[in-house]
């Protein structure tokens, strides 16, 4: 397993950096029950895992008072009864999206004002029984406070040692350049990852994405990321909810386009070559690729957690991710 906070390849005179993922946890209190939940964790442990991606306000939309956290609160039991685990594992959560009126969403978000961040990460310590966020994320952009006042309040968690690291996630790529020059510019802690939407297959180019708030990575954001070595990339919806081996999860429209047939019988003859499953060919492209990514990956049964940890072993060879590629 990498340092516990590197997501890239070492520098050339070191090893690479071993590849690996976050686990998505933002069914856990609500999709899938506490027991479900806990079962999961544990597997994770068990298998060498770190990294552990959440968010305040999951899921509040399956929540009946509207405004989520059972899923930081879900970790937070899971800690507080496993004592050393917490120190075995790194805990990402985020700020932005939290409702702060029941049923009331996108107008009641809590938003990136000073107030509402201080009191969000304190809301989430709270929760999640610890005393520090490994990774703090600015959930999606707010361009109704100033960009000045985000950045401070960011690097104040940081300063006051509530978080270790901080990111942006659904942020476009001239934002957070903005945000980690602001930083610089004022001797505070800023922005060393960005989180967007990303999978092998792509969406039809110029779709909208109709999930609220989702922002897809794109060449830009991929160059971005390669060319600034401090700045790490973890990337949602990375196995696409299961359509890479489910028939009963087809490929929302907006993937609906000749590049996505040729993508998928590409990776259909690499996974046949290999003798992994398609999810597996996903997760090693995408750990594997220039920039490398930590995908964050959702599951409801520890069989899926398994797969994704043996997809941690499995090596692309310079002809297959050629082919996976330059497949369009």
């Amino acid at each position: 397993m990498s340092a516990p906070n590197s997501a890239r390849n070492s520098t050339p005179n070191s090893a690479p950096a071993a590849p690996y993922f976050a686990l998505g946890a933002m069914d856990f209190g609500t999709r899938l029950d506490r027991e479900a939940s806990t079962r999961l964790l544990d597997r994770f442990v068990e298998r060498g895992g770190r990294w552990i991606d959440t968010a305040n306000c999951y899921s509040f939309w399956l929540d009946p008072s509207g405004t989520g956290g059972q899923s930081e609160t879900v970790i937070g039991e899971w800690l507080a009864a496993r004592p050393g685990v917490r120190d075995r594992v790194l805990i990402s959560t985020k700020v932005r999206q939290q409702p702060t009126v029941p049923g009331k969403w996108p107008e009641s978000a809590e938003g990136l004002s000073a107030p509402a961040v201080r009191r969000a990460v304190r809301e989430s310590l709270r929760r999640l029984r610890t005393d520090r966020i490994d990774l703090y994320w600015a959930h999606a952009e707010d361009r109704e406070v100033p960009l000045e006042e985000t950045v401070a309040a960011f690097g104040e968690v940081v300063s006051d040692g509530l978080a270790l690291r901080l990111g942006a996630s659904n942020h476009t790529a001239w934002r957070v350049e903005r945000g980690r020059a602001i930083a610089r510019g004022t001797g505070v802690a800023g922005w060393t990852a960005l989180q967007l939407r990303y999978s092998y297959v792509q969406p039809r180019p110029g779709a909208v994405l109709p999930e609220a708030g989702h922002l897809h990575a794109t060449p830009e954001s991929l160059d971005y990321v390669r060319s600034e070595p401090e700045l790490d990339l973890w990337v949602y919806s990375s196995l696409l909810w299961g359509s890479y081996t489910r028939p009963d999860r087809p490929l929302p429209e907006h993937y609906d386009h000749p590049g996505t047939a040729r993508r998928l019988a590409v990776l259909g003859e690499v996974a046949a070559e290999t003798g992994a499953t398609a999810n597996q060919v996903v997760l090693a492209w995408l750990t594997g690729g220039d920039p490398a990514v930590v995908p964050i990956v959702g599951v409801s049964r520890t069989e899926q957690l398994d797969e994704a940890f043996d997809a941690m072993e499995l090596r692309l060879d310079a002809e297959q991710r050629r082919r996976l590629d330059e497949a369009a």
